[in-house]
């Protein structure tokens, strides 16, 4: 906090952009098994997971008996705590249980992307020193078994595979070797300040990063993100997005189990039908997703004949949300008390959120202010000092919720977390008088066009207006003239039709004519992540191929 002190002596009567979240409500000081046992005193007898498509439903007691042979079952194949033990499989109810005996032993769960394939799977098992890993046998025509075959050899720490598809009841027949006495010495020993997973982060350049979290860091993170959606016992959460990612496994899985609340699983992957049938049958009361995952939601053609009534609340984050679907969320689907999450898998990993009552105008333009016990600041990145408010600058986030550091990469750690315990996140972010954020893209996103910034996500948001437009995507493409040009990737609304010179006379007037893309290119599909989120760096790589702008570049 020095350069912001600096900074108002400098400006006495600018406001900075530094906000800190209230810290009357305090930070659990327990371990996750430790939460799991309590909120299973209080609600044993209510569901707590269902997995329609492996025919599964659990209530807390039943939930905790199953992890509990888990965990002794962990034990009798020698894992120790802090032994690593990974997981490599889509959503499916042995995920959630795995991560919850994996905490009580006080392993450290390593969560590896479904999409893995051998050079990637190799490289986390190794980085990390995964001893144990599950895995299915197969996901979306990826046989795993074989890639496993191939990467095992260069994976000296993995001494144990299981296969959860046939050798799950084998496995938890361990546990009978185990007395339980000796799960109940080893959850003795651990604090809520070690260490309990490893999250490899999706870098778009470079090898994945390690970030590792902690009890502390995921169980206050997801309790908060409870506090904000007012879930209790009653709530029935709708989780379609992967629990590899923090998304899922903690806003998802951990969150619900929090307040006693019951996690509904629509699929092993996303499907908007499947969502759809599924919150209508189950009654779900939440629903998150990214925003490309709502997008999908709202177009399916039979949306209007599912009784979503029973919705009220639910968390789009994950990428920027524009402002017209978050209307349609609220309008079609019945969630008027959806709420933006804004956060990284390193910050555990939301640190801002809009509440429930925030007024309408910071419910559609901004991701919210600092969750609890959380610090956000807006630096100039050329200099690191704290901006004022109403400026754009890099957001950093400071608090519980930072990672302990990436796994085994301490000069990464050092470039991401600076000595004053800043996460620098590379968001370019702006922060209002009332301390409301509003992500205006990724520092590597933005566009610099003839010496005039140009942040993707506004003209984005613009472009949502337009009838047209089902799904948008603005990138910045290599020019010799301007240093860089506008793109824009276009999916057209059903029934649709539009040429790049109709939509250019769209925007004229309306922008400024720096802002309009030159490039237009209609797709009927994006580059996207396992988790949804649309891969820019690789449309800028088949856009520089195609436009033949790689002398420019």
């Amino acid at each position: 906090m020095q350069s912001a002190v600096i900074h108002e002596i400098e400006h006495p009567t600018v406001r900075i952009s530094c906000e800190r979240g209230p810290t009357d409500s305090p930070l659990l000081e327990e371990t996750i098994g430790q939460r799991l046992r309590r909120v299973t005193e209080r609600f044993g007898e209510r569901e707590a997971l269902v997995v329609g498509h492996q025919n599964y439903r659990a209530t807390y007691e039943e939930l905790s008996e199953q992890v509990e042979l888990a965990a002794r079952a962990l034990i009798a194949t020698g894992v120790r705590k802090g032994d690593r033990v990974g997981i490599w499989a889509p959503n499916r109810y042995e995920w959630v249980i795995v991560q919850f005996a994996t905490a009580r032993v006080g392993a450290i769960l390593v969560t590896i992307n479904p999409a893995y394939k051998v050079t990637e799977l190799r490289y986390a098992l190794r980085k990390a020193g995964v001893s144990v890993l599950f895995a299915a046998r197969e996901f979306r025509g990826a046989d795993y078994v074989a890639i496993l075959a191939q990467a095992r050899a260069d994976c000296p720490d993995l001494r144990q595979i299981v296969v959860l598809d046939g050798e799950w009841q084998s496995f938890l027949a361990n546990s009978a070797r185990v007395d339980p006495r000796r799960l109940t010495e080893c959850e003795a020993s651990l604090d809520p300040s070690d260490a309990i997973n490893i999250q490899y982060t999706s870098g778009t350049t470079g090898l994945p990063k390690g970030a590792t979290l902690s009890h502390r860091n995921i169980l206050n993170n997801a309790h908060f993100n409870a506090e904000v959606l007012r879930y209790t016992e009653h709530d029935r959460v709708c989780v379609p997005v992967p629990f590899y990612h923090c998304f899922g496994m903690v806003v998802g899985n951990l969150a619900a189990m929090t307040h006693g609340a019951c996690v509904v699983v629509p699929g092993e992957s996303f499907d908007a039908h499947a969502v759809l049938r599924t919150v209508q049958a189950e009654r779900c009361t939440s629903l998150y997703g990214v925003p490309t995952m709502f997008i999908a939601e709202l177009a399916e053609p039979e949306l209007d004949t599912f009784d979503l009534t029973s919705l009220r609340t639910g968390i789009m984050a994950g990428a920027p949300c524009p402002v017209e679907v978050i209307k349609q969320v609220r309008a079609r689907m019945h969630i008027e008390q959806i709420t933006i999450g804004c956060g990284m898998t390193e910050t555990a990993p939301i640190a801002t959120q809009l509440q429930i009552d925030d007024p309408e105008d910071k419910r559609l333009t901004t991701v919210g202010r600092p969750h609890p016990h959380v610090e956000v600041k807006i630096i100039d990145p050329a200099t690191g000092l704290t901006v004022p408010r109403g400026m754009a600058g890099e957001q950093c986030t400071r608090g519980y919720n930072v990672m302990l550091g990436y796994w085994n990469d301490p000069e990464a750690t050092t470039r991401a977390v600076d000595s004053d315990g800043w996460m620098h996140t590379g968001d370019l972010a702006v922060m209002d008088e009332d301390g409301y954020v509003s992500i205006v893209g990724r520092i590597k996103d933005m566009i610099i066009r003839g010496g005039e910034n140009i942040y993707p996500r506004e003209v984005e948001e613009f472009l949502y207006t337009l009838p047209e437009i089902d799904l948008v995507e603005v990138i910045g493409v290599p020019s010799e003239r301007y240093g860089e040009e506008v793109m824009a990737w276009v999916r057209l609304r059903e029934g649709t039709t539009a040429t790049a010179q109709e939509l250019i006379a769209a925007c004229r007037g309306r922008i400024a004519t720096y802002k309009i893309p030159r490039h237009w290119k209609f797709v009927d599909s994006f580059p996207m992540t396992l988790t949804g989120k649309t891969q820019k760096y690789r449309m800028r790589e088949i856009a520089s191929e195609e436009l033949g702008l790689k002398a420019a570049a």
